[in-house]
């Protein structure tokens, strides 16, 4: 501690998954192969969607930027907290707590929208297949990509800021594994109201706004696919989507899940497992959703590693 004008929390403590000693190696190699385990994953996405001209489509394209951000978003969280499970003193700078706040906000709320975006993308194929390449022209899909980062960055932007007004003057327990939002907001020196005002505004418009238009997308897209004559026509649609519909249900349902109840309706150990999963094991499990349910990508793969291996026979 230090003194000073607005805070004098100089580092906060972490309080982590668990305060069992004998639970922190064990925790510890769990996450870091579910951290190995999604980086690999996300890079073969990235890299498959680079080099196989057959992926060259607007949909990978937004594959890889969610890959992309999967990346970084998971980054934001599991090498601190694979260095507190080893570590006695389980700290954080208040410089380090607020950058990790702002990162993981940027990138989640990046996300909510390019998940919109990919549901808009399905729309177009299905609803409009002879207008498709004319509507998902490319400069549309770096715009919307685009936008979809910048509204994530807006939204970081709000929230670090206001919480960045806040004097924390004395308590530096957080509660959890890593510097979220309401969580860090319970160790302020003064009224937070005005920020869990903002934070309902903004969850709205990030959050339940995007997964609504997703929710009538799909309303329109399964109306269409019920129109299709033959059994495999519709079953080969439906399978475009399938992939998309289970992130979307497993991204935001767990922040629906923690950002949506009233709010005295907290229970400090459900929170981490919701944000765990939503932060941390649903980035991990895009690549695999992705890849063991599409067709394209497997074949892909196949076709790539195949030529990589002829290519390194001769």
């Amino acid at each position: 501690m230090t003194s000073g004008n607005q805070t004098s929390v100089v580092e906060f403590i972490l309080l982590g998954l668990s305060s069992q000693p004998n639970m922190q190696v064990i925790l510890f190699v769990v996450f870091l192969l579910c951290y190995i385990v999604s980086l690999t994953g996300n890079v073969i996405i990235i890299w498959i969607s680079w080099v196989s001209h057959r992926l060259h489509t607007p949909m990978y394209f937004f594959l890889s930027n969610l890959s992309f951000l999967d990346i970084w978003y998971t980054s934001s969280i599991v090498p601190k907290m694979l260095v507190n499970f080893l570590s006695a003193k389980k700290s954080i700078s208040y410089g380090g707590c607020f950058s990790q706040l702002f990162i993981h906000l940027s990138l989640g709320g990046t996300e909510c929208y390019i998940l919109l975006v990919m549901a808009y993308d399905r729309y177009a194929a299905i609803c409009s297949p002879l207008q498709y390449t004319n509507l998902m022209h490319p400069v549309l899909c770096i715009k919307m990509a685009a936008g979809s980062w910048m509204g994530g960055f807006i939204n970081s932007i709000i929230h670090t800021g206001f919480a960045l007004r806040l004097p924390f003057c004395g308590p530096n327990i957080i509660k959890h594994f890593f510097c979220e939002v309401p969580s860090v907001l319970e160790l302020a020196c003064m009224d937070v109201s005005l920020n869990k005002t903002v934070i309902f505004f903004c969850v709205i418009l990030v959050v339940i706004v995007p997964f609504f238009l997703i929710i009538v997308t799909y309303v329109y897209i399964i109306s269409n696919i019920l129109k299709i004559a033959t059994a495999h026509g519709r079953k080969k649609a439906f399978s475009t989507c399938a992939s998309h519909i289970i992130v979307v249900i497993l991204f935001y349902g767990t922040i629906i899940f923690i950002y949506m109840r009233p709010g005295q309706i907290h229970v400090v150990n459900e929170d981490k497992m919701a944000t765990l999963f939503y932060s941390v094991i649903t980035p991990m499990l895009n690549p695999l959703i992705y890849t063991l349910r599409n067709k394209d990508v497997k074949g892909a793969l196949v076709e790539t590693i195949k030529k990589k291996t002829v290519a390194q026979g001769i």
